[in-house]
């Protein structure tokens, strides 16, 4: 699909190309801290009047700076702060439940929140953190979610943030845990847990019509944030030299907030790419990730291994 849409197209540009799809609508944004593309995402879409914005994250102190200037850009956008920890299954199930009690459905679900290449650790539920945080979190919230996306009724997308840095681990169905972190590399533990992501979107769209519901992963660019606190140039260097699949996840070319934005949201708004449901986008086009972010067979193998650590299934047909 030929795309208007580059690397340096904005977050407001792209809002104001597709107002109709925000009006009156629900967005829930997870990871929406200030000085984040969370927090971009949501002012941008607070300017063309949604219903509804939910900003969900662990730290309402940090959030509530972008919930001031959403009430500022447009007083009438009810915004809802709603707490999640996704590195924890019961914040993220009493998160769910909240979001239930709050709304009746939700049109767009933006699976944002991360962190990134950080040091071996364990969730509360005793998971590698990344693989625990940037993937599981965000598929429980989603599927517990499913019946308010369902009740959009035109039809709702999810759009899971994920990076080109997927290209530096496949799924390690064997050792989903590095040998419980003996063998663990931060970037390969990122980058497995961003492939997590895109493979997610790839079995939602081949089981759920892209009429009722349109899943999309995205690489947003490389953006200065919070979120590269664990990251430096030599730390990237290094695992470029580990691994000869990632070309072009760069530390020199640095988008904006703005930039960065953008493709989340055009994977949110625009109306023409319902029909490529599962697909990944980067720069505001649709790009073809790595071979192990791709096919039907490891993105249901993924589904059932997430749902085998869960103990639970979702009806996704």
């Amino acid at each position: 699909m030929a795309s208007k849409w580059s690397w340096s197209s904005t977050g407001n540009e792209v809002v104001d190309e597709y107002p109709g799809q925000i009006k009156g609508r629900t967005f829930l944004i997870t990871g929406p801290s200030d000085g984040g593309i969370g927090a971009e995402t949501a002012l941008c879409l607070a300017s063309q009047s949604p219903s509804t914005i939910i900003l969900a994250g662990r730290d309402r102190a940090k959030i509530q700076p972008v919930i001031d200037r959403i009430t500022h850009i447009n007083p009438e956008v009810n915004t809802i702060f709603i707490t999640l920890d996704l590195s924890d299954q019961a914040s993220v199930r009493a998160a769910a439940a909240e979001v239930k009690n709050q709304v009746d459905h939700i049109d767009v679900l933006i699976n944002n929140a991360a962190i990134m290449a950080c040091p071996y650790s364990l969730t509360k539920d005793n998971l590698e953190v990344q693989f625990g945080t940037n993937f599981l979190g965000p598929f429980l919230f989603t599927g517990l979610l499913l019946p308010k996306l369902r009740a959009a009724g035109l039809g709702s997308r999810i759009v899971n943030v994920s990076s080109s840095a997927h290209r530096f681990e496949g799924i390690r169905f064997h050792d989903i845990d590095f040998e419980n972190g003996r063998a663990y590399d931060t970037w390969k533990a990122y980058g497995q847990s961003k492939t997590a992501l895109i493979l997610m979107a790839i079995h939602m769209a081949s089981k759920v019509p892209s009429n009722e519901i349109a899943t999309f992963s995205v690489h947003p660019g490389s953006i200065a944030s919070n979120l590269q606190r664990h990251v430096d140039s030599e730390s990237i260097s290094d695992a470029r030299v580990k691994s000869q699949n990632i070309t072009d996840y760069e530390v020199t070319d640095r988008k904006t907030l703005q930039q960065g934005c953008a493709t989340t949201l055009i994977a949110a708004l625009d109306p023409r790419l319902k029909k490529f449901s599962g697909s990944y986008l980067s720069d505001g086009q649709l790009k073809q990730q790595a071979d192990h972010a791709r096919g039907a067979d490891n993105a249901e193998k993924l589904w059932h291994l997430g749902e085998e650590i869960l103990g639970q299934r979702f009806a996704i047909n």
